[in-house]
């Protein structure tokens, strides 16, 4: 693909968008928004593009032990250089979207990485700055990298939720505008979920919930501090490196949208925090109402939750659904380039009996609960990349 990739916002997840796309050569250049000079120059922003305290140098991420940096400033003043050659230039003027050079930059698409703008109803001229301020200022489509903010009627008619792999196939160019890639959180889980509503064996759920045992993210404190005005949530400003912090996530409601099958089943979703860098766990907790087969044994047995997910490994598109049968742990993932990594040896059963009354008579329906575990790298390896797929993909339709 040619022509000019803008990413707004350059922290965790913005950096790893630019290693993305660097690392895929899908773009013939970057425009980066910071919205404000950093450091004393562009070469310290391309030392903080190219050097990573998660991953490693970015040249060994690309090349392996072999690798060599290679950084070149063109221009100070133009904020261009190049960073293991991929040309990428530096806006460093504009905070508010509507005041980014987007159609002076020959910039269709955006993606929005900031995590200030989230509301896709807040107009263009909002000064406090709005998602649509990137189309007022020449983007043709902008991509958050969160869920758009919850709204009682959903997002507007010209605004999708969209995971790579799951429901991308929906975006229409002709109507929409605004696209929200969800979270890395809901990008795990619906691949997690796909594959048990695609196989008639599990398409019986009768409800659902996960936890998610999330690495720490920018959104928490280094050490306790005092909330802001208005925080709901005093958890997350307590020290991120020393506690295990319960609270919230989106996931489940971000996931209805993607997955309309799921409004039916209750789906309940919890984040709790630990203090690493990267890599999450899912633990997908399903409740199916099942047939039993000649023994009397439910047909929703650990072996057939296993070969769904094994099928969907070998049989799916590469990047997404992948199965394990090895005994990992979280840093076995960091950096493993897929949407989610299926633990099959932890994934578990039972079945029991409901006992219902109709008629007059008693009634025995079984059902099975399911314990699955999924691993996923929140930042680079799952949501960046799945983020990227999802950019290029949808710009191609333009």
């Amino acid at each position: 693909m040619s022509g000019s990739l803008g990413i707004n916002g350059l922290g965790r997840i913005g950096k790893m968008t630019v290693w993305h796309h660097i690392a895929r050569r899908r773009y013939e250049r970057l425009v980066v928004n910071t919205g404000r000079a950093a450091g004393k120059g562009l070469r310290d922003i391309a030392r903080y593009i190219s050097t990573d305290s998660t991953y490693g140098p970015l040249h060994r991420y690309l090349e392996g032990a072999k690798g060599r940096e290679h950084i070149e400033i063109v221009s100070e003043e133009r904020g261009e250089m190049r960073i293991q050659g991929m040309p990428i230039k530096v806006l460093r003027e504009a905070r508010n979207p509507k005041d980014i050079r987007w159609r002076e930059e020959g910039v269709e698409v955006v993606v929005e990485t900031t995590g200030r703008f989230t509301d896709p109803r807040r107009p263009a001229d909002h000064p406090g700055g709005s998602l649509r301020g990137h189309l007022a200022a020449g983007a043709e489509l902008v991509i958050l990298s969160a869920a758009f903010k919850s709204h009682p009627d959903g997002p507007p008619p010209d605004a999708l939720f969209a995971v790579y792999g799951i429901n991308h196939h929906e975006f229409m160019p002709s109507r929409h505008s605004l696209v929200s890639a969800a979270s890395c959180t809901t990008t795990a889980l619906a691949h997690m979920m796909k594959p048990l509503l695609e196989d008639e064996r599990t398409a019986g759920l009768v409800t659902a919930s996960m936890s998610t045992v999330h690495s720490a993210t920018k959104s928490q404190a280094i050490l306790d501090s005092l909330p802001a005005a208005g925080a709901k949530d005093l958890r997350k400003n307590r020290a991120a490196g020393g506690n295990i912090i319960l609270t919230t996530t989106n996931a489940a409601r971000a996931l209805e949208w993607v997955i309309p099958e799921v409004r039916n089943t209750g789906f309940m979703a919890d984040s709790v925090r630990i203090p690493t860098d990267t890599v999450s766990l899912i633990i997908l907790n399903c409740t199916f109402q099942t047939e039993l087969d000649a023994e009397g044994n439910s047909v929703v047995t650990r072996e057939v939750l296993n070969e769904i997910y094994r099928r969907a490994h070998e049989e799916g598109p590469p990047h997404l659904v992948e199965y394990s049968e090895e005994q990992n742990v979280s840093q076995d993932m960091k950096g493993r380039d897929a949407a989610v990594v299926i633990e099959g040896v932890e994934t578990h059963t039972r079945t029991g009996f409901l006992r219902v009354s109709a008629a007059g008579e008693e009634h025995e329906i079984p059902v099975t609960h399911a314990k699955i575990f999924g691993w996923y790298d929140n930042e680079l390896g799952s949501y960046a990349n799945r983020l990227g797929d999802l950019t290029a993909v949808l710009h191609e339709t333009l």
